[in-house]
């Protein structure tokens, strides 16, 4: 069943980056036809075509290779200008940048613009004024965008957060059984714990602290105040079978971990948790699945997109910390980049995870997909050819030219020529093709443990 249940996750995430793709390409076909440009080609995958039918101007189809997608535009690049050997321009000896890849950027050229036609003129990319082309081009990471936004959106507003609630989960005896684990009996020179001494049962729900209110996911809330007062009564208020109670305890002096915003325990420089003097009454709370409100999801979208975007600066470091950990004995970093595969397999064991619930799951694979639209929505945004913020920054450039040219009253200003970039765009494509084949193979042989 576990088998089963982990092809059903890579199937799904599978179905999920295909539609990822699919919808990027058509956040690209929908502006440039409402801008008039023809598109010969949307295309699912590269390579040979498995399935294709023509609407339009426009062949659909999918390719055997599932690897990305594209659509073809007429005129993405302006032909080669006579003064730089294009027609009717005088022979010139070639330089050597020329005689090395001049030929791979006028094949290159002739290839972009072999479907260009007569009736072409004036509907082809270079053409359009710089706003279209870059309206274009961020329509495939927007549409990233959206859906990852809506994923999210889905999983808080209906699946919710696990969130630590004000209902109490256990209620400790003493101290000594509440600060180690390995004690499982109170003898009788141990204190007993405040929240025991206090009649706290658990099931119980905390509503105020020293007549502060505390909704149901308020939980750290409540024990900030219990931190804060070691050794002053707190009193509390609380709902029991549907009655409620009031109570008061004094808060025991201990060492317990420093914790973040979240909750979580903090590590210092050395590794270790770091500790602090802190009020402490023994018990502790139960976690549960909480829907958030809408407002809350920007926040969320926020903070992923942040963490995205540091690990896309440090992008050398991560993938230096990936190949150490694909060849060597260190772990692999779960906040890490991963490849398809690792997305795939991450996935796969999800599903098959006896412990986790079937709403569980499937939230976190909704959550996955809308992570993942987010990262192809903040990737594509780099300033490098072939991605689509390089496109960009040429229209961008483009548009400084002809403003120029306009306020200095500039006349045969030439388009800026993108395929020029060539040699460069190979560099990064060669890169790209570097750290996928180190991700694949780190995600298969040194995959992330996420049980």
């Amino acid at each position: 069943m576990s088998a089963v249940l982990f092809i059903l996750g890579v199937l799904f995430m599978v179905l999920a980056i295909g539609a990822s793709i699919a919808l990027h390409e058509v956040g690209h076909l929908v502006p440039a036809k409402l801008f008039g440009l023809r598109v010969p080609q949307y295309m699912i995958g590269f390579g040979k075509t498995l399935f294709s039918f023509k609407r339009g101007e426009t062949q659909y189809g999918i390719k055997m290779l599932p690897l990305g997608g594209y659509i073809s535009m007429v005129g993405m690049y302006p032909p080669r200008p006579a003064a730089e050997g294009g027609p009717g321009a005088p022979r010139k000896k070639p330089n050597l940048f020329q005689r090395v890849f001049g030929q791979m950027v006028d094949d290159a050229r002739s290839q972009a613009n072999e479907n260009v036609r007569p009736e072409d003129e004036g509907r082809m990319f270079y053409q359009l004024p710089t706003y279209k082309r870059i309206i274009i081009m961020l329509g495939g990471p927007f549409m990233n965008l959206i859906l990852g936004f809506v994923l999210i959106g889905i999983v808080l507003t209906s699946f919710g957060v696990a969130t630590t609630t004000t209902t109490v989960s256990e209620v400790y005896k003493c101290i000594a059984t509440a600060e180690n684990a390995d004690q499982t009996e109170c003898s009788a020179s141990d204190p007993a714990a405040p929240a025991y001494e206090a009649g706290l049962l658990p099931g119980d729900t905390i509503t105020s602290v020293n007549g502060m209110a505390v909704a149901q996911g308020e939980w750290n809330k409540l024990t900030d105040v219990i931190r804060e007062n070691p050794g002053q009564p707190v009193s509390l208020q609380y709902t029991r079978d549907g009655a409620s109670h009031s109570t008061t305890m004094t808060p025991y002096l201990t060492d317990r971990p420093v914790t973040d915003a979240n909750g979580y325990p903090v590590k210092g420089a050395d590794g270790e948790y770091e500790m602090a003097k802190v009020g402490f009454v023994g018990m502790s709370s139960t976690v549960e699945n909480l829907p958030q409100p809408i407002s809350e999801v920007p926040g969320v979208v926020g903070t992923q997109l942040a963490n995205i975007g540091t690990v896309i600066l440090h992008l050398p470091e991560r993938m230096a910390d990936v190949a150490r950990a694909a060849f060597g004995n260190e772990e692999r970093d779960p906040n890490g980049p991963v490849s398809i595969v690792g997305v795939g397999r991450i996935a796969g064991e999800i599903s098959a995870e006896d412990s986790i619930s079937v709403g569980d799951k499937f939230a976190t694979l909704l959550s996955l997909a809308g992570g993942l639209n987010l990262a192809l929505f903040a990737f594509n945004l780099i300033p490098l050819l072939p991605l689509d913020g390089g496109h960009v920054v040429g229209a961008l450039y483009d548009g400084l030219k002809r403003t120029v040219a306009r306020i200095f009253s500039l006349k045969n200003v030439k388009p800026v020529d993108t395929i020029k970039m060539l040699p460069l765009t190979y560099v990064v494509v060669v890169a790209m093709l570097a750290m996928g084949g180190l991700l694949i193979y780190a995600d298969i042989f040194k995959p992330i443990q996420l049980f």
